[in-house]
């Protein structure tokens, strides 16, 4: 009788046995995806394959999205002062870096702000080094304009080598200056201080760059040259794989980074943006409708060109370095000497170094150590090849004015946006400007992409050099952008990876380096904006810069 019991049970726990099969089959299913993958088999030759990953929740997505997203306010009279941050990494660990100061003068001088970001390459040694010295460099090569008979290229190395490699004479800097002018002729008084002379600072900001970039690649050789036995006629390599110093030196020279700085000048109402590399600045300049109070659309002003071999101005400056011979080769496929896409960069020793002295450092710090030495290009002849000498971008700000009767500028401008490459991968200056002037207008949900140019309307001022090939179509009108994030940074990197679009978003970032790089970049942004204090507000409301700030007194 027991036997014949369960068949009847069976019978009908069959069908509920069967669902519960179908929902965990297809619950599986919806919870993983299938990438195609290029593979190496043993004989070396690459084939494509399937990989099943896990695909992250949505939870998950805006944990990852908003994990490193920072936010910071400081007031100060008759204006206040906001800015994010936000990144997203594709390698592991992340290669872009960021950093941000406050300067605050003596009373009535106003403020100097830096924001920066650093977009590494081959290692994240190279930008997170520069994190931590750049604005600095900047800040004190500005400090010797005051002094006309300082040297400046001296005067902040010398506080800046003691921590990194000790002390050292420093380099011959260049002295000319690529600087792009502010479009609006006339609109800047006669300066009566150095710091009012956009070409002096500009200069100042260019040299800070060259001589920190000059020292970087030297340090290797300083260290090989006080290791050196003087005394002897036989002046062998010595092996310097264990020395302290040997990979402080050796890795931020041979890994690069890309340099995208802004300084905000508010006693001068001055706004310079320095560029080394292929990362960018774009500016949001609003323009009231004098018919409609309220009204207006967002003017698109980018601030610095791609510098890359895909950029034609770019391509002839290498081109007119090099001897005649090679001008099939500097620039190949978009690329320096082929391999590099920057052609501006701090480190990439491999594209300033001769063959000889790479060979020769290479045998000295890495022949035997863990860290490898790439070769040098095969197209190396004439080297340096890439330079970190910064292209600067002046524009005035018009700042809120103190009191009730003071004039009000008809067109400002009002935010300002700077990104490491990944984001304009995927999109364009264009929507950039949008998704900011709609967040600050307060747009919230889902935004058909189509509509959101009639919402936030804009218009092209300065357009963009366009100096690397978009993953996707950028623009499209299909689809729906996300307006869900408080940080604007973290917004704009969840627009970049799908918006709306919550299957891709999820897809995209579910996948894991090393296999994510094929598919997105490294991201880091931070979007800067100010607006009128309202009422009366005390001089620093809210700060929360950093352990970076720097009082100082210009």
């Amino acid at each position: 009788m027991l036997r014949r019991a369960w068949k009847p049970a069976l019978v009908v726990s069959a069908p509920a046995l069967g669902a519960l099969g179908y929902y965990y089959y297809y619950r599986t299913r919806e919870q993983s995806f299938d990438l195609p993958v290029r593979v190496r088999g043993a004989d070396g030759k690459a084939t494509m394959s399937t990989r099943t990953l896990p695909l992250m929740s949505m939870s998950d997505v805006d944990t990852r999205i908003r994990q490193n997203a920072t936010d910071h306010t400081v007031s100060r009279p008759g204006i206040v002062w906001r800015h994010s941050t936000a990144s997203v990494a594709a390698n592991d660990p992340l290669e872009d870096a960021t950093a941000h100061q406050v300067v605050r003068r003596d009373e009535g001088d106003g403020d100097l702000l830096f924001f920066t970001v650093f977009d590494g390459h081959g290692g994240y040694y190279t930008s997170q080094l520069l994190s931590r010295v750049l604005i600095n460099a900047v800040t004190l090569e500005l400090a010797s304009m005051d002094n006309e008979k300082s040297t400046p290229s001296t005067g902040w190395l010398d506080s800046i080598k003691g921590a990194l490699w000790g002390s050292s004479p420093a380099p011959n800097a260049q002295t000319d200056v690529d600087l792009h002018v502010n479009p609006s002729p006339g609109t800047v008084a006669t300066p009566d201080k150095p710091h009012g002379d956009p070409l002096r600072v500009a200069r100042a900001i260019q040299t800070a760059f060259l001589s920190l970039d000059a020292e970087l690649i030297a340090a290797p050789v300083r260290v090989l040259a006080a290791s050196l036995d003087k005394n002897s006629s036989n002046m062998e390599i010595p092996d310097l794989s264990k020395h302290p110093l040997a990979l402080p030196a050796m890795l931020p020279a041979m890994s690069g980074a890309c340099a995208l700085l802004a300084l905000l000048d508010t006693a001068h109402k001055n706004l310079y943006v320095a560029c080394t590399g292929d990362s960018r600045a774009v500016a949001g300049v609003w323009e009231p409708d004098e018919a409609a109070e309220g009204k207006g659309r967002w003017r698109v002003e980018v601030l610095s060109e791609d510098q890359t071999g895909r950029n034609p101005a770019e391509a002839a400056r290498m081109r007119s370095e090099h001897p005649a011979s090679e001008a099939g080769d500097v620039i190949r496929n978009g690329r320096v000497l082929g391999g590099l896409e920057p052609s501006r960069a701090f480190g990439d020793a491999r594209y300033k170094w001769s063959r000889g002295l790479q060979e020769t450092l290479g045998r000295a710090f890495l022949a035997n150590s863990d860290t490898p030495m790439r070769a040098p290009p095969p197209l190396l002849k004439t080297p340096p090849y890439v330079t970190a000498r910064p292209v600067v971008t002046h524009r005035v700000l018009n700042l809120p004015t103190a009191g009730a009767d003071a004039p009000k500028d008809k067109s400002a401008l009002r935010f300002i946006v700077l990104a490491t490459d990944g984001l304009w991968d995927e999109l364009s200056s264009e929507d950039v400007v949008r998704l900011v002037g709609g967040h600050l207008a307060g747009l919230s949900g889902a935004v058909p992409k189509s509509a959101l140019q009639s919402l936030v309307p804009t218009v092209t001022g300065a357009r963009a050099v366009e100096g690397k090939d978009a993953r996707r179509q950028r623009g499209a009108p299909e689809g729906q952008w996300a307006f869900v994030d408080e940080n604007p940074s973290a917004h704009l990197i969840r627009n970049a990876f799908g918006g709306a679009d919550t299957g891709a978003l999820r897809r995209l970032l579910s996948i894991p380096a090393p296999l994510a790089r094929r598919h997105r970049d490294d991201v880091s942004v931070t979007v800067v904006w100010w607006e009128e204090a309202k009422g009366s507000s005390p001089e620093i409301a809210s700060m929360a810069i950093g352990r970076n700030e720097v009082k100082a007194k210009l």
